[in-house]
């Protein structure tokens, strides 16, 4: 059953990358702008603007084109990026990481946030607490991601200077690093300097991308709790003397997790995606940050290679979480 269930949405995985790539190949070909023109300076003559389109191969059809990117891409090679004059897939990787490290501290702190609020409004049920986490909740979902990273750079970055509000690292210091992973590597470095200087950068941010989705957390897992307190089994732990905290976190926790395990999934790709525009804001070394340049020199090749591996990122995401649901799920597990 698990295999079957693996190898459907593997198949469903390959069929969307491809449908991703052909969208995507398209829509910034028939968009407006002409990234050729915007490489040369105003004088440059026709033969110029003709060599430059050979060279990139956007003299040919957008049929030929892309044939020609697909048998490379499944080759490796995504092409020279038109802006950085760089490898492409070079250029995706060296900026991932940083993405993936801030996505990542991201939802840490949204799951933390959320699972605390969830079970305190679960344990105060029916309580003024609980109505002040529904209100705290709603308001920090309806403020979108970038806002908060507006309100965090304002209170801390401004009025009062805690926190650093661009970039990733401050760059006198020495840094040591072999992979892209800094805050991984540092850590693993035991150099805490450096740790602490990227945790610094990274908070706000994180912060920004963290608040929302920790409403969303607090809210559904909540309500989970709220089902689950309701059922046999837990009043029997009740009746055994265990407290309403123990019960909560012993008994009922683990099994309303379930259907928030794969909201978190789902939600994680698009906090991942969430990152462009606070990336950009933070003047954060990122993967987002980069798309949007791309975009502004209309870097046909380098957007082309961000989207497909942001697609890959969130395509794989979701198989991990419904595999992982199907293994915690024994009606899935054994059905």
């Amino acid at each position: 059953m698990l295999l079957q269930r693996f190898l459907v949405r593997l198949l469903t995985m390959l069929v969307t990358l491809v449908g991703v790539a052909i969208v995507v190949f398209v829509v910034i070909r028939v968009a407006p702008g002409d990234p050729i023109a915007m490489m040369l300076p105003p004088g440059a003559s026709n033969d110029d603007i003709a060599r430059l389109r050979a060279l990139y191969g956007l003299d040919k059809s957008i049929v030929q084109q892309f044939l020609i990117w697909l048998g490379g891409v499944l080759h490796g090679n995504f092409g020279t990026s038109i802006s950085l004059r760089q490898d492409v897939l070079g250029l995706v990787f060296n900026r991932l990481p940083a993405t993936l490290e801030l996505a990542t501290v991201a939802l840490l702190m949204a799951i933390a946030i959320g699972t605390t609020a969830a079970i305190l409004g679960a344990r105060s049920r029916g309580t003024a607490i609980e109505a002040g986490i529904d209100i705290a909740s709603g308001a920090t979902l309806s403020i979108p991601d970038f806002l908060w990273g507006l309100v965090l750079i304002l209170l801390f970055g401004v009025l009062v200077p805690v926190f650093d509000i661009s970039g990733r690292v401050s760059p006198q210091l020495d840094l040591p690093f072999v992979t892209q992973f800094y805050l991984v590597e540092s850590i693993l470095r035991l150099r805490f300097d450096l740790t602490w200087d990227l945790l610094k950068h990274m908070l706000m941010p994180a912060v920004a991308l963290a608040l929302p989705l920790a409403a969303i957390i607090a809210q559904l897992l909540k309500q989970s709790l709220k089902e689950v307190l309701d059922l046999d089994y837990v009043v029997l732990a009740r009746v055994k003397g265990f407290s309403e905290t123990q019960v909560i976190l012993r008994e009922a926790l683990k099994n309303a997790a379930l259907p928030t395990l794969t909201l978190v999934g789902v939600q994680f790709t698009f906090l991942i995606g969430g990152t462009v525009i606070v990336e950009r804001l933070f003047s954060y070394e990122g993967l987002g940050n980069m798309a949007i340049d791309a975009v502004i020199n209309r870097d046909l090749p380098l957007i082309q290679g961000i989207v497909l591996v942001f697609a890959l990122l969130f395509v794989l995401i979701n198989l991990a979480v419904d595999m992982m649901y199907a293994l915690l799920n024994p009606r899935l597990r054994h059905g």
